[in-house]
């Protein structure tokens, strides 16, 4: 590269302008002074031009008058650039100000002015393209511009450009045409207010699913925490509910027992379900119990004292034989201290030390219990009281059958004065009983039925009791027809054949209801010796002859023979 381009980076576009006038000026003086000859003044790119003492030479005034003349020309000749920022333009003034300095010191004035000899001659100066003057555009020179440029978005091709400059333009192309406060203000999108609606939308949408699975798996934990907190959980828990409790602390103490998931849902359940009857009391609850399961054995109230849990229930129904009640034991389903079998039971029930040992805890009870001479099939046939009994893990067969002992006891310890009263045993009562258990099924006939069995007695007549027989033929409490009914064997030699036989059968043949045995205490008086029940719809018609009596028999049983069967 040469040194001139070197120089000219150095210079500003305006000192180059300058600079090449005064070569211009340089040419015309040479050729003027080769023309008068006159002297020559040694020049050089950085010296003065002294014109001659002899010619006419312009003065200072009008040599910068018409310089600047020239520079307002090319001026407005030269391309425009885009304006910068305030830091630009004040470093423009900079520039300008030590340009005009430099000019004032290159036209100085050096000689007092001397008449010319001829008239004088103006410069001549062309206008300088500088899209064509290679020597003006090789190197870009640095320019600080402060006007406007007239064409944007072009690549300025101009010597004024500096690469310093080149990212600045562009930026300034852009932003040329708009305000100074307009260029600190970002430009909103037009489709801003499209992507807030977008965004509130997708959020809303987001909010809504979450509600939904939050409703959902909400439902899923409420549905959980009613379910059994272990389903295949055999094991009893004690829990008390104290007196006064509300339902929000009858779930603390159930969760806190573990038997329930969660106490305050428990609470909320109850009070949806308007569940306000719980009670207080100990209570034996199981973790394989829902909540719904829970509720109910609170509303049924608990104990005053904390018992043994309740494996089983057993279940003796009203009329029931030994036999009968030792199937139902052998039907129980457990983990129990001993086996629970229906053998085991009549085995127990026959045995002579333990019912011996009974005999002296209920004395009053058995007193009058048969003996083995009497021919009593079952000695403690109907002494074992129908009631539902709870089978516990430590229940054996003899803390069972004791347990049936005692609630009898318990039944007739209000009576025991009545029967001595009536000059009856216990065990009288109780065979009476069991007769008036199965001929009647509601209490004034049982009644009644039981007052036509002292008359009978009191005659000396047999009982005539159909009962007796068939339990002395092992089918009472089995389904049979009436047929089998009206043609029962009579004959049969058995101590329960009351109908050879005057007076009492050895011992009860079931175990009466509590309400047979009151209605055995308390019987109504009449004159009947006969009744016989209508097998239709169990209506009892009493007679006081034989006559009315076979009236009835063929009326009410013997007319209904071909119906199906008869339950006693």
């Amino acid at each position: 590269m040469s040194e001139k381009p070197r120089e000219d980076e150095k210079l500003s576009f305006k000192e180059q302008i300058l600079r090449d006038l005064e070569s211009v000026k340089k040419q015309d003086r040479s050729e003027q002074e080769n023309e008068i000859t006159s002297f020559e003044t040694p020049s050089s790119q950085e010296d003065s031009v002294v014109p001659s003492t002899q010619e006419h030479e312009p003065s200072a005034e009008e040599l910068m008058a018409n310089s600047l003349s020239v520079v307002d020309q090319i001026l407005k000749n030269a391309p425009s650039v885009p304006s910068r920022s305030n830091d630009i333009s004040d470093e423009i003034a900079t520039n300008e100000e030590v340009a005009e300095s430099k000019i004032e010191a290159v036209v100085e004035p050096v000689v007092e002015p001397v008449e010319p000899i001829f008239e004088p001659v103006q410069p001549k100066v062309e206008p300088v393209k500088l899209n064509e003057d290679k020597e003006f555009n090789e190197i870009p020179t640095k320019v600080a511009v402060s006007y406007k440029t007239s064409r944007q978005q072009e690549e300025v091709s101009t010597p004024a450009v500096d690469n310093e400059l080149s990212e600045s333009a562009e930026s300034a192309d852009s932003l040329g045409s708009v305000p100074r406060r307009s260029r600190r203000e970002t430009v909103k999108p037009v489709k801003k207010k499209k992507s807030h609606l977008k965004a509130f939308f997708i959020s809303l949408l987001i909010f809504l699913s979450l509600i939904s699975a939050g409703g959902y798996f909400g439902y899923q934990y409420v549905q959980s925490s009613l379910l059994p907190v272990d389903a295949n959980s055999k094991e009893y828990v004690t829990v008390q509910i104290p007196e006064g409790s509300n339902v929000q602390e009858i779930g603390s103490a159930l969760e806190h027992s573990g038997v329930i998931k969660h106490g305050v849902i428990f609470a909320f359940y109850a009070k949806y379900k308007n569940y306000s009857d719980l009670k207080a009391g100990y209570y034996n609850l199981q973790k394989s119990m829902s909540t719904e399961d829970i509720i109910k054995e609170l509303q049924k109230g608990g104990t005053a004292e904390p018992q043994e849990p309740s494996l089983a229930d057993l279940t003796i129904p009203e009329g029931y034989t030994i036999e009968q009640i030792a199937q139902a034991v052998g039907q129980l389903q457990g983990e129990f201290k001993e086996p629970l079998t229906a053998d085991a039971f009549l085995a127990k029930v026959q045995d002579d030390n333990f019912i011996s040992q009974e005999a002296a805890k209920y004395p009053n009870l058995l007193e009058s219990l048969p003996t083995k001479e009497s021919g009593a099939r079952y000695r403690l046939e109907g002494y074992l009281f129908p009631a539902t009994y709870s089978i516990k893990e430590s229940t054996t067969i003899e803390s069972l059958i004791d347990e049936m002992l005692a609630a009898m006891d318990k039944t007739l310890t209000p009576h025991y004065s009545a029967i001595k009263s009536k000059n009856l045993t216990v065990n009288e009562l109780l065979t009476i009983a069991s007769l008036v258990e199965k001929e009647g099924a509601k209490t004034e006939d049982r009644k009644l039925i039981a007052g036509v069995f002292y008359n009978r007695l009191n005659l000396g007549m047999p009982l005539q009791s159909n009962i007796a027989i068939l339990y002395a033929q092992g089918k009472l409490g089995q389904n049979i027809s009436l047929a089998d009914d009206a043609g029962i064997d009579t004959s049969i030699n058995s101590p329960y054949n009351v109908y050879t036989k005057p007076g009492l059968m050895p011992g009860p043949v079931d175990s009466p209801s509590q309400d047979a045995i009151e209605a055995s205490i308390n019987q109504t008086k009449s004159e009947n010796l006969y009744f016989v029940a209508n097998v239709t719809d169990g209506k009892v018609y009493y007679a006081v002859t034989q006559e009315e009596h076979d009236r009835n028999v063929a009326e009410h049983v013997n007319s209904k023979l071909t119906q199906n069967s008869s339950s006693n």
